[in-house]
């Protein structure tokens, strides 16, 4: 994978948690309610790119985040 698409991908992600008003912290416990085992330290992780999005993250993601794919997976030209 293309790190500077990883990069943007946690950039989105980290935006759109902070739009919901959400921790690393709280958005680690959503997503671990919702049966994905994430640590805030995996969430940190993929927001600075180190770690990519596996497709039943992305879906639970998208859910908690209340965000659409697009705005996930948005990289500028």
């Amino acid at each position: 994978m293309n790190k500077e698409i990883e990069k943007q991908i946690g950039a989105n992600i980290r935006s759109l948690r902070e739009r919901a008003g959400m921790t690393q912290d709280g958005l680690a416990a959503r997503l671990q309610l919702a049966g994905c085992d994430m640590t805030r330290s995996a969430i940190a992780k993929i927001e600075v790119g180190q770690r990519h999005v596996y497709p039943d993250e992305l879906i639970l993601l998208q859910r908690i985040l209340g965000a659409s794919y697009e705005e996930i997976l948005r990289i500028p030209d």
